[in-house]
């Protein structure tokens, strides 16, 4: 009986390891890939994921826009900032002026990458359906569906270690009064 206890304990602990280890294990690194578009209005937003499987770059990306108007105008260099909407979305920190411009986004940092994308800026129109079309639909449903991904995966995993920590440590204790109270006898 106290074999298999401490059999039972020790898969338990070896489990309990295997879940705190695994964060260590998907860490990224590698290419990235940059999905630059415009947002609508004077601004171009600049997703960074990991070429390989496509998860969001979470360290700091270092990047630059360039664009050339239809016209002749040139915007840039300037520095991409971290938008607050999202750790991997990256803005302009000043309005890109009104026109259709060649845009190009240069990154150096964590990996170098770049993106040339055709962009129109301008203002927003008012109409509430400019603001409520399919794209903008689609766009805030898939932000939605990744934010909740994001946002249950990592409690969900703290969870599953607190039960099995909680479970060793009630195993632990009854291994010990067990013991404890065939000692008395």
């Amino acid at each position: 009986m106290k074999k298999t206890l401490t059999y039972v304990l020790t898969v338990l602990m070896a489990g309990l390891v295997l879940m705190l280890g695994a964060p260590a294990a998907s860490a990224h690194g590698g290419a990235i890939k940059l999905e630059v578009t415009g947002d609508g209005a004077d601004n171009v937003n600049v997703l960074a994921t990991y070429k390989k499987d496509g998860h969001p770059v979470m360290e700091i990306v270092e990047a630059t826009l360039t664009a050339i108007s239809a016209d002749g105008r040139s915007f840039g260099p300037a520095p991409l900032r971290s938008a607050p909407e999202g750790q991997n979305l990256y803005h302009l920190a000043e309005p890109l002026p009104s026109g259709e411009w060649k845009v190009t986004v240069t990154a150096t940092a964590p990996s170098k990458a770049h993106a040339t994308v055709k962009v129109k800026a301008g203002d927003i129109a008012a109409s509430p359906v400019a603001a409520t079309g399919p794209a903008q639909n689609k766009a805030a449903a898939t932000a939605t569906v990744a934010d909740d991904e994001g946002a249950m995966g990592m409690p969900l995993k703290i969870g599953i270690i607190a039960l099995v920590a909680l479970l060793a440590v009630a195993a632990w204790i009854g291994l010990a009064w067990r013991n404890r109270a065939s000692a008395r006898r």
